[in-house]
Protein backbone atom coordinates (compact mmCIF):
# COMPACT_ATOMS: atom_id res chain seq x y z
CA UNK A 1 0.00 0.00 0.00
CA UNK A 2 2.87 2.39 0.76
CA UNK A 3 4.40 1.91 -2.70
CA UNK A 4 1.00 2.35 -4.35
CA UNK A 5 0.44 5.63 -2.48
CA UNK A 6 3.97 6.86 -3.26
CA UNK A 7 3.51 6.26 -6.99
CA UNK A 8 0.19 8.09 -6.95
CA UNK A 9 1.72 11.03 -5.05
CA UNK A 10 4.56 11.28 -7.57
CA UNK A 11 2.03 11.22 -10.40
CA UNK A 12 0.03 13.92 -8.63
CA UNK A 13 3.11 16.17 -8.28
CA UNK A 14 4.16 15.64 -11.90
CA UNK A 15 0.66 16.40 -13.19
CA UNK A 16 0.42 19.58 -11.12
CA UNK A 17 3.81 20.70 -12.47
CA UNK A 18 2.72 20.00 -16.03
CA UNK A 19 -0.54 21.91 -15.53
CA UNK A 20 1.33 24.92 -14.16
CA UNK A 21 3.59 24.97 -17.24
CA UNK A 22 0.59 24.83 -19.60
CA UNK A 23 -1.26 27.62 -17.76
CA UNK A 24 1.86 29.79 -17.74
CA UNK A 25 2.53 29.22 -21.44
CA UNK A 26 -1.03 29.98 -22.48
CA UNK A 27 -1.38 33.20 -20.50
CA UNK A 28 2.10 34.68 -20.53
CA UNK A 29 4.30 33.26 -23.29
CA UNK A 30 2.02 33.29 -26.32
CA UNK A 31 2.41 36.29 -28.66
CA UNK A 32 0.99 39.50 -27.26
CA UNK A 33 1.73 41.95 -24.47
CA UNK A 34 -0.11 40.94 -21.29
CA UNK A 35 0.34 44.42 -19.82
CA UNK A 36 -1.12 45.96 -22.96
CA UNK A 37 -4.09 43.59 -22.77
CA UNK A 38 -4.71 44.51 -19.13
CA UNK A 39 -4.39 48.26 -19.70
CA UNK A 40 -6.41 48.32 -22.91
CA UNK A 41 -5.55 49.54 -26.42
CA UNK A 42 -5.75 53.23 -25.47
CA UNK A 43 -3.14 53.10 -22.69
CA UNK A 44 0.06 55.09 -23.10
CA UNK A 45 3.37 53.25 -23.64
CA UNK A 46 4.65 54.63 -20.32
CA UNK A 47 1.68 53.20 -18.40
CA UNK A 48 2.05 49.84 -20.12
CA UNK A 49 5.76 49.74 -19.34
CA UNK A 50 5.13 50.66 -15.69
CA UNK A 51 2.55 47.88 -15.31
CA UNK A 52 4.86 45.39 -17.04
CA UNK A 53 7.64 46.27 -14.58
CA UNK A 54 5.28 46.00 -11.60
CA UNK A 55 4.08 42.57 -12.72
CA UNK A 56 7.61 41.40 -13.54
CA UNK A 57 6.80 40.97 -17.22
CA UNK A 58 10.12 42.56 -18.16
CA UNK A 59 11.98 39.59 -16.67
CA UNK A 60 12.90 36.39 -18.60
CA UNK A 61 10.15 33.77 -18.87
CA UNK A 62 11.88 31.12 -16.67
CA UNK A 63 12.35 33.69 -13.90
CA UNK A 64 8.69 34.72 -14.10
CA UNK A 65 7.57 31.09 -14.01
CA UNK A 66 9.69 30.24 -10.96
CA UNK A 67 8.50 33.39 -9.22
CA UNK A 68 4.87 32.45 -9.89
CA UNK A 69 5.32 28.85 -8.72
CA UNK A 70 7.10 30.08 -5.60
CA UNK A 71 4.13 32.34 -4.91
CA UNK A 72 1.73 29.42 -5.39
CA UNK A 73 3.66 27.30 -2.90
CA UNK A 74 3.89 30.11 -0.34
CA UNK A 75 0.36 31.45 -0.83
CA UNK A 76 1.48 34.81 -2.24
CA UNK A 77 -0.45 35.06 -5.50
CA UNK A 78 0.03 38.76 -6.09
CA UNK A 79 -2.51 41.58 -6.20
CA UNK A 80 -5.50 41.90 -8.49
CA UNK A 81 -5.13 44.66 -11.06
CA UNK A 82 -8.89 45.36 -11.14
CA UNK A 83 -9.77 44.94 -7.45
CA UNK A 84 -6.54 46.18 -5.90
CA UNK A 85 -6.59 43.42 -3.27
CA UNK A 86 -4.53 40.24 -2.82
CA UNK A 87 -5.65 37.46 -5.15
CA UNK A 88 -5.59 34.91 -2.32
CA UNK A 89 -8.25 36.89 -0.43
CA UNK A 90 -10.49 37.06 -3.49
CA UNK A 91 -10.11 33.34 -4.17
CA UNK A 92 -10.78 32.22 -0.60
CA UNK A 93 -13.84 34.43 -0.39
CA UNK A 94 -15.29 32.98 -3.60
CA UNK A 95 -14.37 29.37 -2.77
CA UNK A 96 -16.66 29.59 0.27
CA UNK A 97 -19.52 29.54 -2.24
CA UNK A 98 -18.21 27.51 -5.19
CA UNK A 99 -17.00 24.47 -3.24
CA UNK A 100 -20.29 23.97 -1.31
CA UNK A 101 -22.19 24.47 -4.58
CA UNK A 102 -20.13 21.82 -6.38
CA UNK A 103 -20.36 19.40 -3.45
CA UNK A 104 -24.13 19.87 -3.19
CA UNK A 105 -24.49 19.28 -6.93
CA UNK A 106 -22.28 16.18 -6.70
CA UNK A 107 -24.35 14.80 -3.81
CA UNK A 108 -27.59 15.31 -5.74
CA UNK A 109 -25.99 13.75 -8.83
CA UNK A 110 -24.82 10.68 -6.93
CA UNK A 111 -28.10 10.01 -5.16
CA UNK A 112 -30.26 10.45 -8.27
CA UNK A 113 -27.92 8.49 -10.53
CA UNK A 114 -27.43 5.49 -8.24
CA UNK A 115 -31.14 5.17 -7.48
CA UNK A 116 -32.13 5.54 -11.13
CA UNK A 117 -29.35 3.33 -12.49
CA UNK A 118 -29.93 0.45 -10.07
CA UNK A 119 -33.71 0.68 -10.55
CA UNK A 120 -33.35 0.59 -14.34
CA UNK A 121 -30.97 -2.38 -14.18
CA UNK A 122 -33.27 -4.32 -11.84
CA UNK A 123 -36.18 -3.72 -14.27
CA UNK A 124 -34.16 -4.49 -17.40
CA UNK A 125 -36.24 -4.37 -20.62
CA UNK A 126 -39.37 -3.44 -18.70
CA UNK A 127 -41.27 -0.18 -18.52
CA UNK A 128 -39.28 1.04 -15.54
CA UNK A 129 -36.03 0.65 -17.46
CA UNK A 130 -37.45 2.34 -20.57
CA UNK A 131 -38.83 5.24 -18.55
CA UNK A 132 -35.62 5.91 -16.62
CA UNK A 133 -33.44 5.73 -19.72
CA UNK A 134 -35.84 8.00 -21.61
CA UNK A 135 -35.63 10.62 -18.86
CA UNK A 136 -31.85 10.20 -18.79
CA UNK A 137 -31.66 10.85 -22.53
CA UNK A 138 -33.69 14.04 -22.09
CA UNK A 139 -31.44 15.10 -19.21
CA UNK A 140 -28.31 14.63 -21.32
CA UNK A 141 -29.78 16.82 -24.07
CA UNK A 142 -30.63 19.76 -21.77
CA UNK A 143 -27.93 22.44 -21.34
CA UNK A 144 -27.51 23.27 -17.66
CA UNK A 145 -27.79 27.04 -18.20
CA UNK A 146 -31.12 26.58 -20.06
CA UNK A 147 -32.42 24.29 -17.32
CA UNK A 148 -31.31 26.89 -14.76
CA UNK A 149 -33.47 29.51 -16.51
CA UNK A 150 -36.43 27.10 -16.47
CA UNK A 151 -35.97 26.54 -12.73
CA UNK A 152 -35.93 30.29 -12.14
CA UNK A 153 -39.12 30.78 -14.18
CA UNK A 154 -40.93 27.97 -12.33
CA UNK A 155 -39.74 28.17 -8.72
CA UNK A 156 -38.81 31.87 -8.50
CA UNK A 157 -41.17 33.70 -10.85
CA UNK A 158 -44.23 31.42 -10.92
CA UNK A 159 -44.26 29.71 -7.51
CA UNK A 160 -42.00 32.23 -5.70
CA UNK A 161 -40.50 29.52 -3.50
CA UNK A 162 -36.88 30.54 -4.07
CA UNK A 163 -34.97 33.69 -4.82
CA UNK A 164 -34.13 34.23 -8.49
CA UNK A 165 -30.49 35.00 -7.68
CA UNK A 166 -27.99 36.42 -5.24
CA UNK A 167 -26.40 34.92 -2.16
CA UNK A 168 -27.22 36.04 1.41
CA UNK A 169 -24.05 34.66 3.02
CA UNK A 170 -23.35 31.92 5.53
CA UNK A 171 -23.45 33.97 8.74
CA UNK A 172 -25.79 36.48 10.33
CA UNK A 173 -23.00 39.06 10.24
CA UNK A 174 -23.13 38.98 6.43
CA UNK A 175 -26.92 39.22 6.41
CA UNK A 176 -27.69 35.54 5.94
CA UNK A 177 -27.65 32.16 7.68
CA UNK A 178 -26.61 28.57 6.85
CA UNK A 179 -30.22 27.67 6.01
CA UNK A 180 -30.70 30.71 3.76
CA UNK A 181 -27.38 30.03 2.05
CA UNK A 182 -28.26 26.39 1.33
CA UNK A 183 -31.65 27.49 0.03
CA UNK A 184 -29.97 29.96 -2.34
CA UNK A 185 -27.65 27.21 -3.63
CA UNK A 186 -30.34 24.56 -4.13
CA UNK A 187 -31.61 25.62 -7.57
CA UNK A 188 -28.09 26.18 -8.96
CA UNK A 189 -27.02 22.78 -7.61
CA UNK A 190 -30.03 21.06 -9.21
CA UNK A 191 -29.37 22.76 -12.55
CA UNK A 192 -25.77 21.52 -12.43
CA UNK A 193 -26.72 18.02 -11.27
CA UNK A 194 -29.42 17.09 -13.81
CA UNK A 195 -27.15 16.56 -16.82
CA UNK A 196 -24.46 14.81 -14.76
CA UNK A 197 -27.03 12.56 -13.05
CA UNK A 198 -28.44 11.52 -16.43
CA UNK A 199 -25.00 10.50 -17.66
CA UNK A 200 -24.06 8.70 -14.44
CA UNK A 201 -27.39 6.84 -14.33
CA UNK A 202 -26.70 5.29 -17.75
CA UNK A 203 -23.18 4.29 -16.68
CA UNK A 204 -24.53 2.81 -13.43
CA UNK A 205 -27.19 0.82 -15.27
CA UNK A 206 -24.64 -0.67 -17.69
CA UNK A 207 -22.19 -1.53 -14.91
CA UNK A 208 -24.87 -3.14 -12.73
CA UNK A 209 -26.23 -5.19 -15.65
CA UNK A 210 -22.74 -6.50 -16.37
CA UNK A 211 -22.21 -7.59 -12.76
CA UNK A 212 -25.70 -9.13 -12.57
CA UNK A 213 -24.60 -11.68 -15.18
CA UNK A 214 -21.71 -12.92 -13.01
CA UNK A 215 -21.83 -16.40 -11.46
CA UNK A 216 -21.45 -15.18 -7.86
CA UNK A 217 -24.72 -13.22 -8.15
CA UNK A 218 -26.63 -16.30 -9.29
CA UNK A 219 -25.03 -18.26 -6.44
CA UNK A 220 -26.07 -15.62 -3.90
CA UNK A 221 -29.65 -15.66 -5.20
CA UNK A 222 -29.71 -19.46 -5.15
CA UNK A 223 -28.75 -19.39 -1.47
CA UNK A 224 -31.88 -17.36 -0.72
CA UNK A 225 -30.60 -13.78 -0.87
CA UNK A 226 -33.30 -11.35 -1.97
CA UNK A 227 -32.89 -9.33 -5.16
CA UNK A 228 -32.67 -6.06 -3.22
CA UNK A 229 -30.02 -7.41 -0.84
CA UNK A 230 -28.00 -8.80 -3.75
CA UNK A 231 -28.21 -5.52 -5.66
CA UNK A 232 -27.20 -3.18 -2.85
CA UNK A 233 -24.95 -5.53 -0.92
CA UNK A 234 -22.97 -7.28 -3.64
CA UNK A 235 -23.69 -6.06 -7.17
CA UNK A 236 -23.36 -2.31 -6.65
CA UNK A 237 -20.01 -2.58 -4.86
CA UNK A 238 -18.51 -4.60 -7.73
CA UNK A 239 -19.99 -2.21 -10.29
CA UNK A 240 -18.56 0.93 -8.67
CA UNK A 241 -15.20 1.09 -10.50
CA UNK A 242 -16.55 2.56 -13.77
CA UNK A 243 -19.07 4.62 -11.78
CA UNK A 244 -16.35 6.16 -9.60
CA UNK A 245 -14.31 6.91 -12.72
CA UNK A 246 -17.15 8.91 -14.23
CA UNK A 247 -17.88 10.61 -10.91
CA UNK A 248 -14.33 11.94 -10.78
CA UNK A 249 -14.67 13.36 -14.29
CA UNK A 250 -18.08 14.78 -13.47
CA UNK A 251 -16.81 16.71 -10.48
CA UNK A 252 -14.41 18.44 -12.84
CA UNK A 253 -17.35 19.26 -15.13
CA UNK A 254 -19.30 20.62 -12.17
CA UNK A 255 -16.44 22.94 -11.24
CA UNK A 256 -16.26 24.20 -14.82
CA UNK A 257 -20.05 24.46 -15.03
CA UNK A 258 -20.17 26.85 -12.10
CA UNK A 259 -18.75 29.58 -14.37
CA UNK A 260 -22.00 29.64 -16.36
CA UNK A 261 -24.49 28.80 -13.61
CA UNK A 262 -23.06 31.32 -11.14
CA UNK A 263 -23.59 34.03 -13.73
CA UNK A 264 -27.18 32.88 -14.38
CA UNK A 265 -28.02 33.02 -10.66
CA UNK A 266 -25.74 36.00 -9.98
CA UNK A 267 -23.74 34.11 -7.36
CA UNK A 268 -20.43 35.62 -6.16
CA UNK A 269 -18.40 32.44 -6.60
CA UNK A 270 -15.13 31.50 -8.25
CA UNK A 271 -16.75 31.06 -11.65
CA UNK A 272 -18.17 34.57 -11.61
CA UNK A 273 -14.80 35.90 -10.44
CA UNK A 274 -13.12 34.31 -13.48
CA UNK A 275 -15.77 35.74 -15.79
CA UNK A 276 -15.41 39.24 -14.32
CA UNK A 277 -11.61 39.03 -14.40
CA UNK A 278 -11.64 38.10 -18.07
CA UNK A 279 -13.92 41.06 -18.77
CA UNK A 280 -11.62 43.33 -16.71
CA UNK A 281 -8.46 41.95 -18.39
CA UNK A 282 -7.22 40.98 -14.92
CA UNK A 283 -4.84 38.24 -16.09
CA UNK A 284 -3.24 37.85 -12.66
CA UNK A 285 -6.54 36.64 -11.22
CA UNK A 286 -7.38 34.55 -14.30
CA UNK A 287 -4.03 32.75 -14.22
CA UNK A 288 -4.27 31.80 -10.54
CA UNK A 289 -7.95 30.84 -10.70
CA UNK A 290 -7.40 28.60 -13.73
CA UNK A 291 -4.48 26.93 -11.97
CA UNK A 292 -6.63 26.44 -8.87
CA UNK A 293 -9.40 24.78 -10.89
CA UNK A 294 -6.83 22.55 -12.61
CA UNK A 295 -5.33 21.60 -9.23
CA UNK A 296 -8.76 20.75 -7.82
CA UNK A 297 -9.50 18.49 -10.79
CA UNK A 298 -6.12 16.75 -10.44
CA UNK A 299 -6.60 16.22 -6.70
CA UNK A 300 -10.07 14.76 -7.32
CA UNK A 301 -8.60 12.28 -9.81
CA UNK A 302 -5.98 11.38 -7.20
CA UNK A 303 -8.77 10.69 -4.71
CA UNK A 304 -10.51 8.53 -7.33
CA UNK A 305 -7.35 6.44 -7.70
CA UNK A 306 -7.33 5.86 -3.94
CA UNK A 307 -11.01 4.88 -4.06
CA UNK A 308 -10.15 2.29 -6.71
CA UNK A 309 -7.86 0.54 -4.26
CA UNK A 310 -10.45 0.73 -1.48
CA UNK A 311 -13.24 -0.66 -3.67
CA UNK A 312 -11.26 -3.33 -5.55
CA UNK A 313 -7.95 -4.56 -4.06
CA UNK A 314 -7.08 -6.07 -7.46
CA UNK A 315 -6.41 -2.56 -8.80
CA UNK A 316 -3.80 -1.92 -6.12
CA UNK A 317 -2.20 -5.33 -6.62
CA UNK A 318 -1.92 -4.93 -10.39
CA UNK A 319 -0.38 -1.46 -10.00
CA UNK A 320 2.31 -2.79 -7.69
Amino acid sequence: MGLFLLKRLLTLAATLAGASVVVFLVLEILPGNAAQVMMGPDASPEAVAALAARLGLDQPAPVRYLHWVGGLLSGHLGDSHAYGTPVIDLVLERLALTVPLALMAMAITTVLALLAGVYAASHHRRWGDVGVMGLAQIGIAIPNFWFAILLILLFSVKLQWFSAGGFPGWTEASGGSPLAALQALLLPAVSLAVVQAAILARITRSAVLEVLREDFVRTARAKGLTQRAALWGHVLRNAMIPVVTVMGLQFANLLAGTIVVENVFYLPGLGRLIFQSIANRDLVVVRNCVMLLAAMVIVVNFAVDLLYAAIDPRVKASDL
